[in-house]
This record gives structure tokens, C-alpha cells and sequence, in this order.
């Protein structure tokens, strides 16, 4: 019997009516002769609010206790799910990440898998039971609950289906696969078929909300064959492998990515001195902050400059207090913050063939009438940072530009 990992996001399981759908594709799963292991996330909304009663309390919140509130979210889902596989007739039961054990590395709110126990849990399947496994949450090493960041209850699927060496792990969402652009900014974005592992990890990394970056690095590394499908339909979703599996005539611009959920901010009058870039990145990074679209300005005389970068929004307090703390030692002389930015993609592997891959995304935005206010890129990936009042204009018009619009697509 081969082992089978099916994940419900939090709109796949909203109410009790798509919980009781979610269980008629379990039953499926089981009928046909395999082990099953789910794991859901919290219904939509409810991460929402448990995060909004920490930060009502308190902005500058103890994260060990911020990660006990928003994982409670999972076990009510886990525990309603195995209620409604009992109902119809399949043996079931609810696992918390504590119980596996899903084991983390200790740092709060972004922790990282370090490996899973899967003894007990190998043992219950045999017993015929399916395993209804809470997303998102894990054990650090001195006992506390962890949270995998938003959007972790795919790292968790993905790391279970590669502890088991699962057949395959699907993906259950509101959309019926992985799409050019997100559907609700173009209407023309097309389905892809099937998308290799680089090029969907450079698309979430870069805001895509299909799936988060660290379950598509995890699958990446230990070769899972990930389905993303939808929740409320039959249609074939999209396949996600490596390059053997690729189709051999497929466009090398795969699609657009794009972030909402980052701020600008910047340091003024820097000293001009690597050991001081150096010392910022250092500060940040010991706190476990991200930051992306780093820019540096020269002042005319060459000494100072004006240090910009992207972080997430729900890190800009804490970041801002951390850098203010070290005002003094950096040298700077004042932190602004711009929270109107959007951060657009374009993702593919024809960004190292094209000619000047970058001169059609510029010519666009200039003839549009779109300030760049950074770039950034790799060997897949050419980011822009724009106004975010100009987000929806800026990526229907390059999503038209790189052929992407679904009549265009071959």
C-alpha cells in the first residue's frame, strides 16, 4: 500500500459543509487501496484573528507565546476533520505536530523542520486508520510549540510525504492549479500544466500564494511529486517535478509574481563604509529578519549614502525598534518607512536566453508611467519595486508584454 499526503488549505475547509468534502476525497484516497495522512490548515479567517489578538495586546509580542495562540487554529480543524471521517465510515484520528513529533529548529514564528518522528504515526496507518495531522505547528528542542511561518501547513504535507516517501502529495486550494498571474489581478492568466521545481520556488518566493517557499525547497530536495488541485472540482491541477518530467515545448517566461504584503524602509546618511553594511545585515539577520530589494544611494560627495530594503510587513515594527536601538552604533541618521510598495516578478528560465531579458520589463513600466524604485535578479528572476498604487495596471500590462495572456499561450 503506498502512502498518499493530501493537504487542505484554509479555504478548503472553512466551513463544516468543505470539511465534510474534504473527507469524500479522503474516502476516495482510502477506497483505492491507500494509506492516507492529511493535513489541514486552520479554517480561513481564524490565523487572521488569532494573529490580531497578539498585536492587540502588545506590538512588541513574546514570540514563543505568539506561536502557542495562532497554532491552536490547526487542532480545531484536525480535530473537526477526523469527526466527519468517523461519520462516514473511516477509521481516523487527529495529530498534533507535539505529537508526531514534528521536530524544529527553536526560532519562533519562521521555524524550520529538523526531522520527524514518524514510528507512532507509521504505526496508527497500519492500524488502518487515517492521520489528520495539524498543519504548521512543530516541537522545538526545548519543548515549546513552533510555528513554520505562513502558509506552513504545505511544509508540513511536504515534509511528512518525504519522511514517508509518499507516492505523491497533493495540494487541496480555492484554484484549480498554478497560474501565469494571480487570476484576480489578470483575467488572461492561464493554468500551467506542469512546472519545475526552480521555477515555482523563484514564483513563491516572490509572493506567489499557491505554496510556500520552504515546502517547495523540501520537495525540491527530496524529489516529492507535488499536485496542486482544486478543493471544489475534478480539473486536473497543476503537477510540479524536476526537469526530466518537463514538457519540451513550453514558454521559458512562466509567469508573474507579485508581493503585497512588504515595506520599504530606508537609513539615511549611512556612512559610506562596507564594515557599517555589514553590521546591518548582521543585526537583522541575528534577529532572523528577511530582507529583499536592497538598494544603496550615493550622496554627491561619495561619504554617506541612504541604505533601502524590503522586509514583511508583520516584521516592520519589531525591525524598526531593533534599528532604532542601534541608531547610535550604526550611524544613521533617520529610519523611513514607505508601506505603499509592490514588489512584481517575472519567473523563468528564458531570462538567462532572451536578449537584455530586462529591457522589455523597463520599457514597459516607462511607457506606462511606473517609477521602478529598486531591482533585483537571478538567474530566473527579475523583481521590480513600484508604487502599489500602480500594482494591477503594472501586471496585466507585462503579463501581456511576455505573451503570457491565455490566448497567446501555445
Amino acid at each position: 500500500m503506498a502512502y498518499i499526503v493530501q493537504k487542505f488549505g484554509g479555504t478548503s475547509v472553512a466551513t463544516l459543509d468543505l470539511i465534510k468534502k474534504a473527507a469524500l476525497r479522503v474516502k476516495a484516497e482510502v477506497h483505492a487501496g491507500h494509506q492516507v495522512v492529511v493535513v489541514v490548515s486552520a479554517m480561513a479567517g481564524t490565523t487572521n484573528s488569532l494573529v490580531r489578538f497578539v498585536r492587540d495586546l502588545s506590538a512588541t509580542y513574546d514570540r514563543a507565546e505568539y506561536d502557542a495562540v495562532v497554532s491552536s487554529g490547526e487542532q480545531v480543524t484536525a480535530g473537526l476533520l477526523a469527526l466527519a471521517l468517523q461519520n462516514i465510515g473511516i477509521p481516523a484520528r487527529s495529530w498534533l505536530g507535539w505529537q508526531l513529533p514534528i521536530y524544529t529548529t527553536p526560532h519562533h514564528t519562521q521555524a524550520k523542520i529538523d526531522h520527524i518522528d514518524t514510528i507512532a504515526l507509521k504505526d496508527d496507518l497500519n492500524k488502518g486508520r487515517v492521520a489528520v495531522v495539524a498543519g504548521f505547528q512543530g516541537l522545538s528542542t526545548n519543548g515549546r510549540i513552533t510555528t513554520l511561518g505562513r502558509g506552513g501547513s504545505d511544509t508540513t504535507a511536504v515534509a511528512l510525504a518525504a519522511a514517508l516517501k509518499a507516492e505523491r502529495c497533493d495540494i487541496f486550494t480555492d484554484v484549480d492549479g498554478v497560474y501565469t498571474a494571480d487570476p484576480h489581478y489578470v483575467t488572461a492568466a492561464g493554468k500551467l500544466e506542469h512546472i519545475v521545481y526552480q521555477e515555482m520556488l523563484e514564483l513563491a518566493a516572490q509572493g506567489a500564494k499557491v505554496l510556500q517557499k520552504d515546502s517547495i525547497e523540501l520537495a525540491m530536495k527530496h524529489k516529492v511529486r507535488l499536485q496542486v488541485l482544486s478543493s471544489l472540482s475534478e480539473t486536473p491541477g497543476t503537477l510540479i517535478t524536476n526537469d526530466s518530467e518537463a514538457q519540451t515545448n513550453y514558454k521559458h517566461i512562466r509567469g508573474l509574481a507579485h508581493s503585497l504584503n512588504e515595506e520599504r524602509l530606508t537609513l539615511t546618511n549611512l556612512p559610506q563604509n562596507s564594515s557599517k553594511l555589514d553590521k546591518v545585515k548582521e543585526l537583522l539577520d541575528t534577529h532572523h529578519i528577511a530582507i529583499d530589494m536592497l538598494q544603496q544611494n550615493l550622496s554627491p560627495c561619495g561619504n554617506h549614502l541612504n541604505l533601502s530594503f524590503t522586509v514583511s510587513e508583520i516584521e516592520v515594527e519589531r525591525t524598526q525598534g531593533i534599528l532604532q536601538n542601534a541608531k547610535r552604533k550604526l550611524q544613521f541618521n533617520d529610519l523611513l518607512r514607505d508601506p505603499h510598495v509592490v514588489k512584481i516578478s517575472v519567473i523563468g528560465s528564458g531570462l538567462q536566453t532572451e536578449h537584455s531579458p530586462s529591457h522589455k520589463l523597463f520599457q514597459t513600466l516607462r511607457e506606462e508611467g511606473i517609477m521602478v524604485k529598486s531591482v533585483s535578479s537571478s538567474d530566473i528572476k527579475l523583481s521590480v519595486l513600484i508604487p502599489s498604487i500602480d500594482a494591477e495596471r503594472a501586471i496585466a500590462s507585462l503579463h501581456t508584454v511576455y505573451q503570457l495572456d491565455v490566448e497567446e499561450r501555445q
